[in-house]
């Protein structure tokens, strides 16, 4: 017996493996697969980190059928060409001296279409999961399940080919063994289901195939496991007593150890809410003496030496540890030397700790990151109140702040705040305190109180700043200094900051808006580019060649070819930077005016405005980048025709200089400036604009001031599609996801998929000017937009055609013959009536249906700022400003007479950070 601690100790299971220690880490999502599901080699190093001392890892959930992935980046063990990279996995577990179990699942009625091709997943009924929008999964049919036992069996083989220890049947988490047993998810009324009994045939029977396999291919030492969740919520639903009842029967079956899945160690029965007896204690009250026999694994909220050993004197003989070997690879070193701990993560040190940068951005982990850098502005030690007003909502805050952190944010109290708000302040406070910053994400569905939130936090530490400034003797309205000033927080802004940062510049980012982000926030579709490591994966050809020869036809032959050849050289370079800076844009889609898939976006197939403005957010909070909010660039200073700063006036009024050697202007077009709109373009007067209220072209004029030149001012593009009561753009991914565009007649009238000005002229030649964008559930399913649109009220739905065309208005045959001979051209992958070539996804035909109204809106101004290669802003001689860089939308001549979606992100980001490397080598001279 080990007199350290009894978490120390060996354990003999019942088939007779010995485990060195009583220490597993626990099977965790890790999102790392290839888009396939085979191991890639970061996942590899990731399990190599963490063994060693440890006991026994058990690997992530392994898919054992293609239908199988219950989440992105899932690795899959349904084929032999998946065990030569698992056998990796093992190898580097093992070499370290650790046990290694692969956990293996199918996902039944929780995998989503997308994940599977958009094919129907499957499971024991034709029932849909108790949650929002889950799909109806096809039942499996008697032949079916015997074959989907079998593939279990397979699995098992290919594990032990692989160099694994063990398996782990997954019985838990709802997925595919959970719901043959559970009543709620199995109706069935073959010998498959029904009695309790039968429904304990398909774990059994997935039990006896394992024993088979391992017979047959390896020696008795061979360690099967079983993980199972413990009670179900649902009515009806599987209940503790039901749990007892089937790890009996896998006991007396021959079982190695059992493995509960809940939260914490010591959790009661979420179904008996008045009991507070741990199920644990439950569970070793009512075992019989032969599962006695069987090891149990406890799991949840153990971090220190002291959560292990109480497991395990609360009765576990096994304890899995999970977030805390995220943390701390070298975790069960560190307890044995009873180091005290603490659950967080350096923002800094993704790479130090071997965590897969899937995920680093997985909720799991993102949860645990801390921003611990030093550096930055210094604040007057205090408590500052400041008032919040959003709306109906009108409060008090208290920020305390140390000399360099934000320790506390309280709310003043009042009794009228409900408790929605309460939750929303509590998660963004937490967020705040985490990042040692207000520039954090919004809680989603509290967006406008989340930034009148953190807008405060930012003027109580803008008020103890100053304080700080005055106590030391100085002034906080006498010039500071900086090497680069970026005018701007959107995408092409922050990454211009980002990059000038890392060449080693002090950087400082002026918004005159109250919140960060700018226009790329409402940004939908994605990011264009040709040649990526993404595409290839993907099995997509495509080349730089047919990029530019598509965008120069999409922009009428009048983009600059000499900006045009580096935008289209440097996109894939700028999907890897992002990439690099834990922002990842991993699926693909297409948008008009593109003949191939080019269009990144996230995995998940959200926005990718938000996505990228919360991931670059977190780079300027990592790096203490300054950021002064609602505060304007009043003029551009020179110095002997050189930029030497910039004058600024912030929201109490107060003017001050800020010298720097380079100013990147980076402020967007002027699309939500109706006098410019309309000077260029008087046709575009009364016409909506999809922009966000700062997108004026304040720093076109600004440039102009100091004799920048400008080029094609009026070319301005209109979007097709945008809901008009609300300006609210609807993503061009919607129609790349198989949707067509539907006259008020019922009619389709043009190719959807044709570019943006195209499009958009032809609605507006319709009678009614206005056209109905229609989808079905397959492309909801596939772009998480749509549900944002549900969300926001813009969509009529019904669950037939004929249903849908009644609330539209619109005659019922006439949309039903429409969407019926659409569905043929999908078919044969030929439009004949207007030649679409693209997004002939899959049939609209799976209800319920969609339709949201739209019209065009004033969307993009192509023209600005003239620029080099080189991001130096020109004057009207073509001549370079020194000291002067512009980027995104504020510059002119690279998209010509109308932009492709999906390219102005590929334009903030690659021009954002050519505009920050140059201009930190300038100002660095």
């Amino acid at each position: 017996m080990n007199t350290l601690s009894p978490v120390l100790n060996p354990l003999t299971l019942p088939n007779g493996a010995v485990l060195k220690n009583r220490l597993l880490m626990a099977p965790m999502t890790t999102c790392t697969g290839f888009y396939d599901g085979t191991v890639t080699s970061e996942l590899v190093e990731y399990y190599r980190d963490r063994a060693g001392s440890i006991g026994t890892v058990i690997v992530e959930s392994c898919f054992i059928d293609p239908k199988g992935p219950a989440f992105p980046g899932a690795i899959g063990i349904d084929s032999d060409n998946k065990i030569s990279g698992l056998a990796k996995i093992a190898h580097a577990i093992k070499t370290k001296g650790s046990k290694a179990i692969l956990q293996i699942y199918h996902g039944g009625r929780m995998v989503e279409p997308e994940l599977i091709g958009g094919k129907t997943p499957v499971a024991p009924s034709a029932i849909a999961a108790p949650r929002e929008g889950a799909t109806t999964p096809q039942a499996l049919t008697a032949e079916e399940v015997d074959v989907m036992i079998t593939k279990f069996g397979d699995a098992v083989n290919r594990a032990i080919k692989a160099g694994f220890d063990g398996v782990e049947l997954h019985g838990a988490n709802t997925y595919l063994i959970q719901q043959f047993y559970s009543p709620n998810s199995n109706q069935r009324d073959d010998k498959w289901g029904g009695s309790r009994d039968n429904r304990t045939r398909f774990p059994l029977e997935v039990l006896e195939i394992t024993h088979k396999m391992v017979r047959r291919f390896a020696d008795s030492t061979f360690i099967i496991g079983y993980r199972f969740s413990p009670e179900e919520l649902e009515v009806p639903g599987i209940r503790f007593d039901d749990t007892m009842y089937l790890l009996e029967k896998l006991a007396a079956r021959g079982i190695d150890y059992v493995h509960f899945s809940v939260g914490q160690l010591l959790r009661p029965s979420i179904v008996d809410r008045d009991d507070p007896t741990p199920l644990i204690t439950k569970y070793l009250a009512a075992r019989t003496a032969t599962l006695a026999k069987v090891p149990v694994i406890g799991v949840g909220g153990v971090l220190n030496k002291a959560d292990a050993e109480l497991a395990l004197e609360k009765g576990f003989d096994l304890v899995a540890v999970g977030k805390a070997c995220i943390a701390y690879p070298d975790w069960a070193d560190r307890i044995i030397k009873n180091e005290q701990l603490e659950l967080f993560i350096n923002s800094t040190q993704r790479e130090a700790l071997n965590i897969p940068e899937p995920l680093w951005r997985f909720s799991l982990v993102d949860a645990m990151i801390r921003d611990v850098s030093s550096g930055g502005r210094k604040y007057k030690a205090g408590v500052y109140q400041e008032k919040v007003e959003a709306e109906a909502l009108k409060l008090k805050i208290n920020v305390t702040l140390d000399t360099d952190r934000i320790t506390d944010i309280a709310m003043v109290a009042d009794d009228s705040l409900d408790v929605d708000f309460t939750t929303t302040f509590e998660k963004l406070r937490t967020r705040m305190l985490v990042a040692n910053s207000p520039y954090v994400d919004a809680i989603t569905g509290a967006t406008t109180q989340s930034e009148a939130l953190k807008k405060a936090v930012s003027r109580a530490m803008t008020t103890s700043s100053k304080e700080h400034v005055i106590e030391e003797g100085g002034n906080p309205q006498a010039p500071q200094s900086y090497d680069v000033v970026v005018i701007g927080s959107g995408g092409a802004g922050l990454a211009a900051a980002i990059q000038a940062s890392d060449a080693g510049a002090h950087v400082v980012i002026i918004e005159k808006m109250p919140t960060i982000g700018g226009n790329t926030i409402k940004a939908s579709v994605g990011m264009n580019a040709a040649e990526t490591h993404y595409q290839q994966l993907k099995g997509i050809e495509d080349s730089k060649t047919l990029f530019y020869d598509e965008t120069l036809k999409g922009g009428k032959f009048k983009n600059n070819p000499v900006l045009l050849k580096e935008f289209v050289e440097r996109a894939p370079g700028a999907i890897e930077w992002l990439k690099d800076n834990d922002i990842e844009l991993s699926d693909i889609t297409i948008t008009g005016g593109m003949s191939v898939e080019r269009t990144h976006r996230p995995a998940d197939r959200s926005a990718v405005g938000g996505f990228l403005i919360s991931g670059l957010v977190k780079g300027i909070n990592q790096r203490n980048i300054e950021v002064l909010l609602e505060t304007a660039v009043e003029e551009i200073l020179l110095e002997n025709g050189v930029v030497s700063g910039v004058k600024v006036v912030d929201e109490y009024n107060d003017t001050r200089v800020l010298n720097a050697k380079s100013v990147i202007v980076a402020t967007g077009g002027f699309s939500a400036n109706r006098e410019m709109v309309v000077k260029y373009r008087p046709e575009l007067d009364g016409f909506v604009t999809t922009n966000h209220k700062g997108a004026t072209g304040s720093g076109i004029a600004i440039l102009q001031h100091i004799g920048a030149g400008t080029v094609d001012m009026g070319e301005i593009q209109i979007h097709p599609t945008v809901e008009q009561t609300t300006s609210y753009l609807i993503s061009e991914a919607i129609r790349g996801g198989g949707a067509i565009l539907v006259s008020q007649a019922g009619h389709r009238f043009y190719n959807e998929m044709e570019t943006r000005d195209k499009v958009s002229a032809a609605i507006i030649a319709l009678p009614e000017k206005s056209a109905w964008i229609i989808f079905d559930n397959q492309v909801r399913s596939n772009n998480k937009a749509a549900d944002e649109y549900i969300a926001k009220g813009f969509v009529v739905s019904a669950p037939t055609p004929h249903e849908l065309a009644v609330k539209l208005n619109m005659d019922q045959e006439t949309l039903q013959t429409t969407l019926g001979r659409y569905n043929q051209f999908v078919d044969q992958q030929k439009d004949e009536d207007f030649g679409r070539t693209t997004a002939l996804r899959h049939p609209l035909n799976q209800a319920p249906y969609y339709a949201i109204r739209i019209a065009p809106g004033v969307h993009h101004t192509m023209g600005g700022i003239t620029i080099n290669t080189e991001t130096a802003v020109l004057d009207t001689q073509q001549q370079p400003i020194g000291g002067a860089w512009a980027a995104g939308e504020v510059v002119g001549g690279i998209h010509g007479a109308n932009r492709i979606g999906g390219n102005a992100i590929a334009d903030i980001i690659i021009f954002g950070t050519l505009a920050g490397r140059n201009a930190a080598a300038w100002a660095r001279r």
